[in-house]
């Protein structure tokens, strides 16, 4: 359903073709078509698709799916070593194919496709750039490096370049690292450097944007899909070890080495900053410079071909965001970046997908966002939301010291008293309040008199819990008069000694 979907936000809100769509999102063309067709008959718009969830618009696009097996294709790689063997023939080849695939394609068709791909084996490609079309991103081999006023460490940084395909127009900076944050930010200054952006984004395939490297179905990194999905773009990663692919960039990166590398090679810079001010300034040179070959230097080409060919910027700079899965826990919460945040509690055991910015951590559950928490840096804490918490658990969040005493005090004094020394003696308060509630709840089955009788037997005695409270109105001593409570006169009779008889 990704690929469904990321299907139809291309074709129906950008408008690009088949073909397009298929080496960006890594289908074939006939999945596109198919996908495409499926959306027409169920009458969908891209604002409806949007409104639907996965389980939705699978059950909208593919309302009986019929499994039909397509014919295998041929590895024509392995007929290509196969044929250099003693005695080998492509009829033999056939012959073993089918046996692998007794329904596959006929020998006609099977030596067609083979001479097909012979026939496009060691041929280069002209690539005709259109404006607007495609930028082209890479990293230097060769770093700029960054010296410590202090200690006079040399620290290496990287150099990121990026080229439009029809104009050359090229931005070029440091960065620390090639991880996914600077990656992002690189390309967020991209775009404002050029003022727009092109249609597609033709990366190498390295970790920070691929996930999952692959010749035909590369794996796009899912922080670098937003990006894509923010400005309006696509992501179309070069095949591995085909330079080629990205020729443009690879003569940036030259031209960068050459033009802003080398004139900086007696230059020592102190910080990142200064690094890349002297950058923007060198920058400017280059794409002045006329190019020998088209008569004009790439930012009057880019004013004329290509800066009214790109995408506008949106009104908002695109937030970086790392995403993390999690499992809910039994207590309702994930850990995340070693903080704890609520969820819905009928999500405990589910797997949810947790998007962190800098300021605000979002879970997911299905693609639908479930909660949303300010990020907290505290680790091993944690962030509860009352509407997450089962009904009795929310009852029992609202219990506080100062309201336990009030409601004690609908008893009695003695009550009252009695609670508030349970409270003050715990560690803390929180620690009383079940003893608290229980000894409350007593005065259900007892009633609230012998309760508040209890509760000033229990103060005198110094007893301090809910099990002495609930033993002496089990044994009835809450009616039992002690020694201190005897009002009655002292007995005179002419058998009781005084306390003169002992002197």
């Amino acid at each position: 359903m990704r690929n469904s979907r990321e299907i139809v936000r291309q074709k129906l809100l950008l408008g690009r073709p088949h073909r397009a769509i298929s080496a960006s999102v890594g289908v074939s063309v006939g999945a596109v078509s198919l996908a495409l067709t499926r959306v027409t008959d169920a009458e969908l718009t891209w604002e409806a698709v949007q409104q639907l969830d996965d389980a939705e618009l699978e059950a909208r696009l593919y309302p009986s799916v019929i499994a039909a097996a397509a014919r295998p294709e041929p590895d024509c790689t392995w007929i290509h070593r196969e044929r250099r063997r003693a005695g080998v023939t492509l009829e033999l080849l056939h012959h073993e194919y089918l046996e692998q695939h007794p329904g596959g394609l006929r020998y006609t068709t099977f030596c067609d496709r083979y001479r097909d791909w012979m026939g496009r084996r060691g041929l280069v490609m002209r690539q005709v750039h259109i404006a607007g079309d495609k930028g082209f991103v890479d990293y230097s081999g060769k770093k700029p490096r960054i010296v410590d006023p202090t200690t006079g460490e040399v620290t290496e940084v990287e150099l990121f370049v990026a080229t439009l395909g029809a104009s050359n127009l090229t931005y070029a900076e440091a960065t620390y690292t090639q991880r996914g944050a600077d990656w992002i930010a690189s390309h967020v200054r991209t775009f404002e450097y050029f003022g727009g952006v092109p249609s597609a984004l033709v990366p190498d395939q390295l970790k920070s944007g691929v996930t999952r490297a692959c010749r035909y179905e590369p794996e796009v990194q899912r922080t670098y899909e937003e990006l894509a999905q923010h400005y309006g773009t696509t992501v179309m990663p070069a095949r591995p070890m085909h330079p080629r692919d990205k020729a443009k960039v690879e003569v940036a990166v030259q031209i960068a080495q050459r033009w802003l590398l080398a004139r900086m090679r007696d230059e020592v810079f102190h910080s990142l900053g200064a690094l890349n001010a002297r950058l923007r300034e060198l920058l400017v040179d280059l794409n002045g410079r006329e190019m020998r070959r088209y008569g004009k230097s790439r930012r009057a080409l880019f004013e004329e071909i290509e800066r009214a060919a790109l995408r506008p910027l949106p009104g908002e700079r695109f937030e970086y965001a790392d995403w993390q899965r999690a499992r809910v826990n039994i207590d309702y919460h994930v850990a995340v970046a070693e903080h704890f945040y609520s969820v819905p509690y009928r999500l405990v055991h589910e797997e949810v997908e947790a998007r962190l910015t800098a300021d605000v951590v979002e879970i997911l559950h299905g693609r639908v966002r479930v909660a949303a928490h300010r990020r907290s840096r505290a680790k091993g804490g944690f962030t509860t939301l009352t509407e997450h918490m089962p009904s009795a658990h929310r009852a029992h969040a609202e219990w506080t010291p100062s309201r336990i005493v009030a409601w004690s005090a609908k008893v009695g004094p003695a009550t009252r008293d009695l609670c508030e020394a349970i409270l003050a003696e715990r560690p803390h308060p929180e620690q009383g309040f079940r003893s608290c509630l229980g000894i409350l709840r007593l005065g259900k089955r007892y009633g609230e008199a012998r309760l508040e009788a209890a509760c000033g037997r229990a103060i005198r005695v110094r007893a301090r819990s809910y099990r002495h409270v609930e033993s002496i109105l089990k044994n009835g001593l809450d009616r039992v008069v002690t020694a201190d409570e005897q009002t009655s006169p002292p007995l005179v009779h002419e058998n009781v000694r005084g306390r003169d008889y002992y002197h």
